[in-house]
């Protein structure tokens, strides 16, 4: 008898998007990092030879990873949330965690620097989904249910903000949310965790004088425009720079030392400068494709009864699209400075590492619900 050939299928849709912004981010890095790189490293290459060495393995890791199946991820999400807690421990302790502009979130690997909140969130979001699959109708019903996977959050946002990572802890708590949510949860004990979340972040905002002086100078930055206003209205010259369609790749003026970190967390202002509005919307419709082809991949695994592949597909979209909105939200003035990369574009190797992962994981979902991969026994079906 002839055995039947194993063809592994790809979502065309994934691949298409995150090759435009993998090599679109690729050219922005170039174009914003030349000046800074030259004068810091004495060549113009630096970050750009970086970056494409992290593009390299990231490519690299979302096929491994597009190849391990689902149930090894279910399985094993609890031992890696505890992976991601131990790590958020370790990076706070003197001699371990590398500190950057007061802020100590990263990890010397010698070949890579790890900001281990994005390795955090790919965690969390992993053990909530298992969760979530196994105690669905648990928590719709029992509010206990519906707390415990929130005191894990909870725990995390709490390392993360000793770090600080602000940003971070805003869009893993919003990304639980939305999980909490979807998953059919009563109306009034999701309202009761939004007022709470709502009046814990603004506290956090007040209370910390370094939030408070980034949220007065967010409501008014021309007030603090060389103090700490600066970086925000220098990228809002940047946008009305590029009106329509913009000064044209490599002729930014706000990268040359005036907009700092425009290869990170100010990408997106220069891709207003030299694109115009033109480019910057049509890179915003990518990430929508992007996104919703990951809630579309959920939806259909929903009504497939794969509960653990629905929520990881709407926690991983959620994520990116969060994120995504955050930092594009900075980069306007509709948001105060967070310090969030925006994903696939901006220069950092465990940003892009972990958003290569996030692809890799989205391709298997697709894969196993083309191949008609047999459903766990242990999924329950919403009622």
């Amino acid at each position: 008898m002839r055995r039947k050939s194993y063809t592994f299928t790809y979502d065309r849709w994934l691949l298409i998007t995150t090759f435009i912004l993998l090599a679109f981010g690729l050219l922005m890095v170039a174009s914003t990092s030349m000046v800074i790189s030259d004068k810091q490293y004495g060549y113009p290459f630096h970050y750009l030879i970086r970056q494409g060495v992290y593009l390299v393995m990231g490519v690299f890791l979302a096929y491994l990873t597009s190849k391990i199946s689902l149930k090894w991820w279910q399985d094993n999400a609890a031992y890696l949330l505890l992976v991601g807690l131990f790590l958020l421990v370790a990076v706070l302790i003197p001699g371990i965690g590398k500190i950057v502009n007061g802020s100590r979130r990263w990890i010397d690997l010698v070949v890579i620097h790890l900001q281990v909140s994005e390795l955090a969130k790919l965690t969390t979001i992993l053990y909530v989904s298992s969760y979530l699959e196994k105690y669905c109708q648990q928590v719709q019903e029992d509010f206990l249910a519906f707390v415990k996977p929130l005191l894990i959050v909870a725990i995390s946002a709490i390392l993360l903000l000793a770090e600080p990572d602000f940003g971070a802890t805003v869009v893993l708590s919003m990304t639980i949310m939305i999980l909490l949510f979807l998953s059919g949860v009563r109306l009034w004990p999701f309202i009761l965790l939004l007022l709470i979340a709502l009046v814990s972040f603004s506290l956090l905002a007040v209370i910390s004088p370094y939030r408070l002086e980034r949220l007065t100078s967010f409501l008014n930055p021309w007030t603090h425009q060389f103090d700490s206003g600066y970086q925000l209205t220098q990228s809002l010259i940047a946008f009305g720079r590029g009106g329509l369609w913009g000064v044209g790749l490599g002729n930014s003026v706000q990268k040359l030392f005036y907009l700092p970190e425009a290869h990170t967390d100010f990408l997106f202002a220069v891709i207003a400068e030299e694109w115009g509005l033109i480019g910057a919307i049509l890179i915003l419709l990518v990430f929508c494709l992007l996104v919703g082809r990951g809630f579309i991949l959920a939806r259909r695994a929903f009504r497939t009864h794969r509960l653990f592949s629905a929520y990881l597909a709407y926690g991983l979209a959620a994520w990116i699209g969060l994120q995504t909105l955050v930092n594009i939200g900075v980069n306007t003035g509709l948001l105060p400075t967070k310090g969030l990369t925006l994903p696939f574009l901006s220069y950092g190797g465990s940003s892009l590492l972990m958003n290569c992962v996030v692809l890799g994981i989205l391709l298997r979902i697709y894969h196993e619900l083309e191949a008609g991969t047999p459903v766990p026994r242990t999924t329950r079906v919403h009622r």
